[in-house]
């Protein structure tokens, strides 16, 4: 039960009622609190976390011709309509939506696209119970976590490709939107990078070179795959074990390891999609108190999206070569 107070007996009357009711000039009545009664103090930080979900939806249009214009016009009422912010059936439907897009895909949808599905229907079920905000954030700390939890399983125990280092030795080389970064970190010329990649494309089942070609790894090239390889693992254990420890032992150092790793991560992996989601994800975990965490949480959102609109390594590569 809430009491409001209101300063002015004539901002409330009932219909029928004389305008003077002879009421004190100020007076309370109780509301019984729906699923959707939050304090305004308690609505900043979920509200943006939800407005920045549907920024992320609208940048990122997924799905086949019956799917995507569905989804983008349910971000764009999402945006201009307070009542539809917090509305569960648009949020249902949007987890709906991008379950189709997932089952149309299947099973070569991206990662990051399974974990968008679960937030948008955490997101509709935390709108059912009488503290949205609470529940998003419980719901939150445990996706993020078991995600990383499991990405680490996956790279530790079950990809040895991966922990060894040979996963980054070649998707640095294969992988164009590496490239510049390659080429900047790790010490490689546009030649020898094309030599490289050249010198790893497979050959049809049973063939052999007679003279197979060098591929040629600076010590920096290797070093940069080390680092990238023990580093990402590092920081995704690191933040699974903040998410999933209880919230009263973490405070903020949660939130700034995954701002961390936002920042770092995405800088160079080119998945802005996965970094947004990240970012609102965190976001509605923030308490009312922490103001400056959730402005950076909206910097990082920000950085994300010049990370990918911008090609920072290779503007930097023409710096550093002199154009």
């Amino acid at each position: 039960m809430r009491t409001v107070w209101f300063r002015d007996s004539h901002s409330l009357r009932w219909p029928g009622s004389p305008r003077n009711s002879g009421q004190p000039a100020g007076h309370t009545i109780s509301v019984e609190p729906g699923p959707l009664d939050l304090r305004p103090t308690d609505t900043a930080h979920f509200d943006t976390a939800l407005r920045l979900t549907a920024i992320a939806l609208l940048l990122r249009p997924m799905g086949p011709w019956f799917v995507s214009p569905v989804i983008l016009a349910a971000g764009v009422l999402v945006l201009l309509f307070p009542r539809a912010l917090r509305d569960r059936a648009v949020w249902s439907a949007l987890a709906l939506l991008v379950a189709i897009r997932i089952a149309n895909d299947w099973p070569l949808a991206d990662n990051h696209i399974y974990l968008l599905c679960y937030w948008v229907l955490a997101v509709a079920l935390a709108l059912r119970t009488p503290d949205p905000r609470s529940c998003l954030a419980g719901s939150s700390r445990l996706l993020i976590g078991l995600a990383f939890a499991f990405a680490v399983l996956w790279k530790v125990a079950l990809s040895p490709d991966f922990i060894d280092g040979r996963f980054f030795r070649v998707t640095l080389l294969t992988d164009p939107r590496f490239g510049a970064a390659t080429q900047l970190v790790g010490g490689l010329s546009k030649a020898e990078l094309d030599a490289n990649r050249e010198a790893v494309v497979p050959l049809p089942h049973g063939a052999e070179l007679t003279d197979p070609p060098e591929v040629r790894e600076p010590p920096r090239l290797r070093a940069f795959a080390t680092f990238s390889t023990w580093g990402i693992v590092a920081l995704e254990a690191l933040v699974a074990a903040m998410m999933l420890a209880p919230p009263g032992r973490t405070g903020p150092w949660r939130h700034i390891v995954l701002l961390a790793f936002c920042g770092i991560t995405y800088a160079f992996a080119p998945v802005a999609g996965f970094g947004w989601l990240l970012v609102v994800m965190g976001l509605a975990q923030v308490e009312d108190r922490q103001v400056w965490i959730s402005r950076l949480y909206v910097v990082t959102f920000l950085v994300v999206l010049f990370y990918d609109q911008l090609p920072w390594t290779e503007l930097a590569l023409d710096f550093f070569r002199g154009g």
